[in-house]
């Protein structure tokens, strides 16, 4: 949700805010869906938790790497001006040295006490992310896609901690994220298209005046959703507690961007940004909750 900016009150708690907290705790649920949906009746706690630690290593270094990379647009917009580096409150060096320290330690310490795999899926989240995602929201707006993958990986990590392999179940929810990511974050867009084109950074919305491409993009990611949040029911992953949840919470979040298809408002903008805020964590809660494994 949209939030007055405020400046971090401490040096701890500005390297705090390096590591971006609340998405950090969304991938780490999203970890912890995928680790209990692999797992099975075969749950091993001290795993789950060797696998939570290397993930927020990982994500929390990634994201450290991200503020440093976009120090300078984060400067130009209302929304990230009061961010740690731009701030002034933490030199920019210091990030990149705390990033570059944590994701290295965050890999080492999946390899080491979950498995390989793993392991490479988190360098592959952090090589996505830092230095592919973030470079291309200057050069194009598919960046949002681009940036959807390593935003879709912990799931699939947290899947292959418990298993050691990438099943039919770990590209399932990989590919529920994935889709759900591009409505989210296009709604964002949205409510900040001119800061961001002020800044130097491509996003859809502010390519598309009109607001038909990006209403597109919205309609066709949020179809995509619904039916491949089918899935876990078919393959036996959940049961159909589970299938009539996420069909209704499917519909709401399609029907939450129908209005863009007119009227590309804040307020319409805004609807969709709750509505994806609201699905995310109500299909993880119906797939635990219903889960048949």
């Amino acid at each position: 949700m949209p939030r007055k900016p405020q400046m971090a009150s401490s040096r701890g708690a500005a390297y705090l805010e390096l590591v971006k907290p609340r998405i950090l705790i969304m991938v780490l649920v999203s970890t912890f869906l995928g680790f209990t949906l692999g797992s099975g009746s075969a749950w091993n706690g001290i795993l789950l938790l060797h696998t939570l630690i290397g993930v927020a290593l990982v994500k929390g270094g990634a994201a450290a790497l991200n503020h440093y990379l976009e120090r300078d647009t984060d400067a130009l917009m209302e929304r990230t001006r009061y961010r740690p580096l731009p701030a002034g409150l933490i030199p920019p060096a210091n990030a990149l040295a705390f990033g570059v320290m944590l994701v290295l330690g965050g890999v080492t310490y999946l390899v080491w006490n979950v498995n390989l795999l793993t392991g490479f899926l988190g360098l592959l989240t952090a090589f996505l992310y830092v230095l592919v995602y973030t470079p291309l929201k200057r050069v194009t707006w598919l960046n949002t896609t681009i940036g959807a993958i390593p935003g879709a990986l912990p799931a699939m990590g947290g899947w292959t901690a418990a298993t050691g392999s990438l099943d039919a179940g770990a590209w399932i929810l990989f590919g529920i994220l994935f889709f759900w990511q591009h409505p989210h974050f296009y709604s964002i867009a949205l409510l900040y298209r001119e800061e961001y084109r002020d800044a130097g950074l491509v996003m859809l919305p502010g390519e598309d005046p009109s607001g038909q491409r990006t209403f597109r993009q919205i309609l066709f990611h949020s179809i995509a959703l619904l039916i491949l949040s089918l899935f876990p029911y078919f393959l036996g992953l959940s049961g159909p507690a589970y299938l009539g949840g996420v069909v209704a919470a499917g519909l709401g979040y399609l029907l939450a961007g129908l209005p863009l298809r007119n009227h590309p408002t804040r307020t319409a903008a805004l609807r969709l940004l709750k509505s994806s805020v609201i699905y995310l964590p109500l299909m993880m809660i119906l797939i635990l909750l219903d889960s048949q494994v």
